[in-house]
């Protein structure tokens, strides 16, 4: 009785194992699609416009007329030297305009009179000779003097510094009643151009090198030039920027290239020499598949694969390239080929060369509740 039952049983597996025929898996046909290569490099915020305050004259600083940190606007007093010595100097220069002007006019008017009395050989032509000599060295020095004049309002509109660019302006490395000369190596103050911002971004030559013969192939394309930042904190900035170009030689100390982008910067919040990630779209991959990730398994090397629906309606393996994901998708580069039907469900103990049965997966897939009789 026990072994007839037992065969029985077994009879019954059997048949069973027969009736169920081959696996329901789902399916998804491999097509090609323009997928975007997505880069993230460090950098750093760099300002748009940087300038060094500077007196252009010697002199006391007798007032400071901005305050530290502040934003200061293109032509703002910043600094006021004491003017009492290129007041003097105007002054004088004037007094010295108002002389070589009447002497002028007095030589003038001396070769005027002497010509016609030359013409009439009443004086000697010498005299008038020099005399028309006189008046024009009288000319030129009036025209000396209103030079001078000129320099000596010049210096006393240098006693107010002004602020060259617009932008944030740094601490005060002089106080008042400091000394400051027209030629020394220390500026007054640092104004830097915060609105908007650069960002130095540092890529490989080796990855630049790369992405431009992916470019030259025609397996890519340019990409856009539109970046994002994170920030020191991980935090994204909100707002983006946008590539403008790359150096034309590589960093012999690092090997990299620099890569400038401008960013808009209207709060602030960007200062020059924060560390920075940013993130941008440097080419297009014009022939890669989105796998979703579930159907990709790897081996213990890394070597990754997946099963595919072959012409007999078997999981075939195949092995592909794939070294980077895009949103819930793995990007395959390699290994498929438009049309291939990629197995996404049913891969639970999926085996090479088991028949299936191959549903696309936008149609459900029947799955039936086992029945009592197939529990024993």
């Amino acid at each position: 009785m026990t072994i007839a039952a037992l065969v029985g049983c077994a009879n019954e597996a059997a048949q069973d194992s027969s009736q169920k025929g081959p696996v329901e898996v789902g399916y998804i046909v491999a097509r090609t699609s323009d997928v975007p290569v997505a880069v993230e490099l460090a950098g750093r915020i760099a300002a748009a416009e940087m300038s060094e305050v500077r007196p252009q004259v010697t002199g006391l600083i007798r007032r400071r007329l901005f305050t530290e940190g502040a934003v200061v606007r293109a032509g703002q007093t910043l600094y006021e030297i004491d003017t009492r010595l290129y007041r003097a100097a105007a002054a004088e220069a004037e007094a010295n305009l108002a002389s070589a002007l009447a002497n002028a006019e007095a030589t003038r008017v001396r070769a005027d009179r002497l010509k016609p009395l030359a013409e009439a050989q009443a004086v000697a032509l010498q005299d008038y000779t020099d005399a028309r000599a006189s008046a024009r060295q009288a000319a030129a020095a009036v025209r000396q003097a209103r030079a001078q004049m000129q320099t000596a309002g010049v210096n006393l509109q240098f006693t107010r510094v002004p602020a060259p660019i617009s932008g944030r302006i740094g601490r005060s490395l002089f106080t008042v009643g400091a000394l400051v000369t027209g030629n020394q190596t220390e500026p007054l103050a640092v104004i830097q151009g915060v609105d908007p911002v650069f960002v130095d971004i540092q890529q490989s030559s080796a990855e630049l090198l790369a992405f431009r013969r992916a470019l030259a192939g025609g397996g890519a394309a340019p990409g856009s030039t539109s970046v994002g930042l994170l920030l020191e904190d991980g935090t994204e900035y909100p707002q983006r920027g946008v590539v403008q170009f790359s150096e034309v030689m590589v960093d012999a100390e690092t090997g990299t290239v620099t890569l400038r982008a401008r960013f808009p910067n209207p709060e602030g919040l960007l200062l020059p020499g924060m560390f920075v990630r940013a993130r941008f779209e440097q080419a297009v991959d014009t022939g890669a598949i989105l796998v979703p990730q579930a159907a990709l398994t790897r081996n213990p090397r890394g070597e990754a694969s997946v099963f595919v629906v072959d012409a007999g309606n078997k999981a075939a393996e195949r092995k592909v390239t794939a070294t980077r994901t895009l949103g819930t998708d793995w990007v395959v580069t390699g290994g498929l080929k438009p049309g291939d039907k990629v197995i996404v469900q049913g891969l639970a103990r999926m085996k090479p060369g088991a028949p299936v049965k191959p549903v696309p997966t936008s149609k459900p897939q029947v799955i039936a509740a086992p029945t009592p009789d197939s529990r024993g």
